[in-house]
């Protein structure tokens, strides 16, 4: 699969350890340097605007989706070469995913879940069939990947389903996750999709 644009999932929030700025900063700078289109929520604080801004050092290019009522409470980042607004947070997820090639969760709280979730059930479902990285800075996403093996030890999803997200230390280790993503089939998918009875 040949991916040109990525989506980011991250978190707005403005009170968040260093360690998580620079590291969504060092992933809009690799994107960008890769040569990646980048997708995102628009925002210009936390997490989306530490990798907005590394990417945009970069040269990248970077397009932003915001819901309008959010434009009331906070500017959408101002130095995007596209600004995206629509009507509302659905909206919002829909477009960003249909633009996606490839989905890459920076941390975050219950929107980047949200989003997450979504993408992970429509490629269970074979409806969204690219690479999706999780970036465990500082192992903030230890305990759900340890929740999703749990599911699978308990048999709410697949062993197969394992293989629909890939997960990494660092964001310089996106591009390459990117590249050796399992290949997934809407086919394969929607067979696999249902977890039946053993033997």
């Amino acid at each position: 699969m040949s991916i040109h644009t990525v989506t980011v999932y991250a978190a707005s929030s403005q009170a968040l350890e260093q360690v998580y700025i620079e590291a969504a900063g060092e992933l809009g700078r690799a994107l960008a340097g890769s040569r990646l289109r980048i997708v995102y929520g628009g925002g210009s604080t936390g997490l989306m605007g530490a990798m907005a801004d590394g990417a945009l050092a970069e040269g990248g290019e970077v397009h932003g989706i915001i819901p309008e009522f959010l434009t009331r409470v906070e500017r959408g980042h101002q130095g995007l070469r596209k600004l995206e607004i629509v009507a509302d947070m659905r909206v919002r997820k829909a477009r960003m995913l249909e633009e996606a090639d490839a989905v890459i969760a920076l941390p975050g709280g219950c929107g980047t879940f949200e989003e997450l979730f979504e993408a992970i059930t429509l490629k269970r479902l074979g409806q969204f069939l690219g690479p999706i990285v999780l970036v465990n800075t500082a192992g903030y996403y230890d305990r759900l990947i340890d929740f999703l093996r749990y599911s699978v030890e308990k048999r709410f999803m697949s062993r197969t389903h394992l293989d629909i997200w890939q997960t990494v230390a660092r964001p310089d280790e996106v591009t390459d996750a990117l590249r050796k993503a399992v290949a997934w089939s809407a086919g394969d998918a929607l067979e696999s999709a249902a977890v039946r009875p053993q033997p």
